[in-house]
C-alpha cells in the first residue's frame, strides 16, 4: 500500500529504519479529528496509512495536511474484517514488517509506534496490542487492562466467571490473546490471520479466539499486551448508529423547558424526531449484534467441521494441555 513515485523507488537507496509498518484504518466522517491524531503519530515514524471508508465521505478529508499520503478505500456500510479480507492480502503488503488493524475511537495520548514496535520486537512477539487505560477506556477483558507496573505482560490472573486464570492456564481469555480492537500482526502473522478471516462473514467475531494458531509459536510467548505504550478505548458505535447521535440529558431537559414557554407543538414534533432517529440506531444496533452472533456460530461451526474433515490436522495446544495433564 506504500505509495510510489514512477521514476524511482526510494527504498532501494536504503533506508535508516529497521522495520515497516502499515496502519489500517475503518474509519467515518464522525472521528475525523481523532484519525487524524492517530494518523500523525504513525506518519512520524514513516508509517505507510490506508484508511477504509465505510461512510462513503472521503471528500470530506481532503483538508487535512496527509490526505494525499495515505490510500483511501470506499466501501459503504463494510466492516473493518471485510476490507481487511479484500484489501490487505498478504502478498500486497509483504513489505511491511507489521501491521497495525485498529479501530477509529482509539485515543493515543500516551503511545508512540516507534517504541511500540521496538517492545514488540525485542519481546519476540508476533501478536500484540497496546494496553488499555482501565479509568478512560471500554473494558471488555481483563487482560486488555494496563499493568503499571511492567513493559509488557502476557495472561492474567483472577477468576473469569468459572474459569480461574492461573500460571497453568494455557489459553484464551487467560494467556494468548489479545482483543480484535486494536491487534498489530508481524508479517507472518498476519499471512496467517487472514486466511483465517471468512470472505462473507464481515464481523470477525470469534477470530480472536483463534489468533493463537497464527503466533509462529507458542502462544503464551509469542502474543502479548504492552503496557507502557497504552491506548485509551472510546467504545464508540460506528455502522448501525453512532452514541454520537443520542441528545444528552441536560440538553433535552433545556429544550422541553423552552418550548413549554413558546409553545408545545414545535417541541413535541421536534423532541418526536429525535426520538425516531435514536429508535432507528437502535434497531440497526440490534440488527448487527444479531448478525454478529449468528456469524460467530458459523465461523465455529466451519472450525469443528475443519478439523475433523483434516486427517493431518495435530492441535499444537491440545497436544500441550495434554502433556501438561500427564505430569
Amino acid at each position: 500500500m506504500e505509495l510510489k513515485p514512477l521514476w524511482e523507488n526510494p527504498r532501494l537507496k536504503g533506508s535508516s529504519e529497521t522495520y515497516t509498518a502499515l496502519l489500517a484504518i475503518p474509519v467515518g466522517i464522525k472521528q475525523k479529528k481523532n484519525v487524524d491524531i492517530v494518523v500523525r503519530k504513525f506518519l512520524s515514524e514513516n508509517c505507510s496509512v490506508i484508511l477504509f471508508h465505510y461512510d462513503g465521505k472521503v471528500d470530506g478529508w481532503r483538508d487535512l495536511v496527509w490526505s494525499d499520503k495515505a490510500i483511501h478505500i470506499v466501501a459503504l456500510n463494510q466492516t473493518k474484517w471485510w476490507f481487511a479480507k479484500r484489501f490487505l492480502h498478504p502478498d500486497v503488503v509483504d513489505i511491511y514488517d507489521y501491521i497495525f488493524l485498529w479501530d477509529e475511537d482509539l485515543g493515543v495520548e500516551n503511545f508512540h509506534a516507534g517504541r511500540y514496535l521496538r517492545i514488540m520486537i525485542s519481546e519476540g512477539l508476533e501478536i500484540s496490542q497496546p494496553a488499555l487505560d482501565p479509568r478512560r477506556s471500554e473494558i471488555h477483558h481483563r487482560i486488555t487492562v494496563r499493568n503499571r507496573t511492567g513493559k509488557v505482560h502476557r495472561r492474567v490472573y483472577g477468576f473469569h466467571g468459572s474459569l480461574n486464570c492461573s500460571d497453568d492456564s494455557r489459553g484464551p481469555p487467560c494467556t494468548g490473546w489479545v482483543e480484535g480492537m486494536a491487534p498489530v500482526f508481524s508479517r507472518a502473522a498476519w499471512r496467517c490471520v487472514w486466511h483465517l478471516i471468512q470472505n462473507d462473514l464481515i464481523h470477525g467475531w470469534g477470530l480472536d479466539m483463534k489468533l493463537g494458531y497464527c503466533a509462529q509459536g507458542d502462544r503464551t510467548k509469542k502474543i502479548g499486551v504492552i503496557d507502557s505504550e497504552f491506548i485509551i478505548h472510546q467504545g464508540i458505535p460506528s455502522l448501525g448508529g453512532s452514541s454520537a447521535d443520542k441528545p444528552s440529558r441536560r440538553g433535552s431537559h433545556r429544550g422541553s423547558r423552552h418550548s413549554a414557554r413558546r409553545g408545545s407543538r414545535r417541541g413535541s414534533s421536534e423532541r418526536a424526531a429525535v426520538k425516531a432517529q435514536n429508535d432507528r440506531s437502535i434497531d440497526s444496533r440490534s440488527h448487527v449484534r444479531r448478525q454478529s452472533t449468528v456469524e460467530l456460530e458459523m465461523f465455529r461451526q466451519r472450525w469443528d467441521r475443519a478439523v475433523r474433515e483434516d486427517e493431518d490436522w495435530i492441535d499444537p495446544f491440545k497436544h500441550m494441555r495434554r502433556n501438561r495433564a500427564a505430569t
